[in-house]
């Protein structure tokens, strides 16, 4: 395949690890910016970046950047897709890749019209693991799937002026940990669910610092999510069907998974893929996609994990 040249913007720990992972796959990253030149500049020598812009406006007018990498916070996810997409850049975002489902419409209308790739840096839908367990599941080995269960907590330190709480920057569990859950879930439906119930208890901020959703398509299929900021829990999702159930912990960037057979209790480890490549796996997909290697169903994925947090998000909206 072609080698691209690949753009960062924004300059924080998401974006640190993300050059790390192209200096393993491509052995270079040609630019970066940040909210100033100095930061730039200081990511660019930390992380061998070969050129630092000073705004994103001149990273997207360099006709040598073929992809670009969003790692900004999340409520600014939107505009820079849209300032890439015009500028005939191929985007790779970070999660969540825009902030409602009306957003992540535009932004596939714009890439199709563009005839451009934007991917969601979504690990569960490039680890390995995930398109092996799809297969097995596939295959019928736990028959028909019924129920999924997915929780994800992370203790944050209570504080009103930490992004994980402003609304600002859109924060709240849904659209940062839950974006997790709810892809691990839609990653194994058959079809989006047209039953949606959730439950919330609000930070002081108005963002969501916990949250609970149940939803079931037409097929019976139903998903269970708790979500937390303000407690730890196990990082756990669980497939199950008929014949037998998935059990995957530490599943953002899972490697391992355990299958238990329910006729007689049979355990089955699978192993697929490193956890530590996580980030080398969403840059082998997404440079796959651009040279036309590999036809994903990432978007598709998205715009459904998009679809049904906006309509959590609006269902809690109406009760205020």
């Amino acid at each position: 395949m072609k080698t691209y040249n690949w753009g960062i913007i924004g300059t924080g720990s998401i974006a640190r690890e993300m050059a790390s992972a192209l200096a393993v796959c491509r052995g270079t990253v040609y630019g970066v910016c940040g909210t100033s030149r100095e930061k730039a500049e200081r990511f660019a020598a930390e992380n061998g970046v070969l050129h630092a812009f000073a705004d994103a406006d001149a990273l997207l007018s360099d006709e040598n950047v073929d992809i670009v990498y969003i790692a900004t916070p999340h409520n600014m996810h939107f505009e820079f897709i849209r300032r890439s997409v015009l500028a005939g850049k191929h985007v790779l975002c970070e999660k969540a890749i825009t902030v409602s489902s009306a957003e992540m419409e535009q932004a596939a209308a714009l890439a199709e019209e563009k005839g451009v790739v934007v991917m969601e840096a979504m690990t569960i839908f490039h680890m390995p693991l995930y398109k092996k367990l799809k297969e097995i599941v596939a295959s019928g080995a736990i028959g028909p799937v019924k129920t999924i269960s997915v929780n994800f907590g992370s203790c944050k330190p209570y504080d009103v002026t930490s992004r994980f709480f402003c609304k600002d920057l859109a924060g709240g569990a849904l659209l940062d940990i839950g974006t997790y859950a709810v892809s691990f879930a839609m990653y194994f439906l058959d079809e989006r669910p047209d039953t949606v119930l959730s439950a919330v208890k609000r930070f002081e901020t108005g963002v969501d610092e916990q949250s609970g959703i149940v939803f079931m398509g037409e097929n019976g299929q139903m998903a269970v999510i708790a979500l937390s900021m303000r407690a730890k829990q196990p990082k756990r999702g669980v497939v199950a069907g008929e014949l037998g159930y998935i059990e995957v912990t530490e599943y953002p960037r899972a490697d391992r998974a355990a299958i238990v057979y329910t006729a007689d209790g049979r355990k089955e480890e699978i192993a697929c893929g490193d956890s530590r490549k996580a980030l080398e796996y969403e840059v082998e997909d997404m440079e796959k996609a651009v040279s036309g290697h590999l036809v994903s169903e990432s978007m598709a994925l998205s715009r459904d994990v998009m679809w049904l947090l906006s309509g959590v998000q609006k269902q809690w909206e109406e009760r205020d």
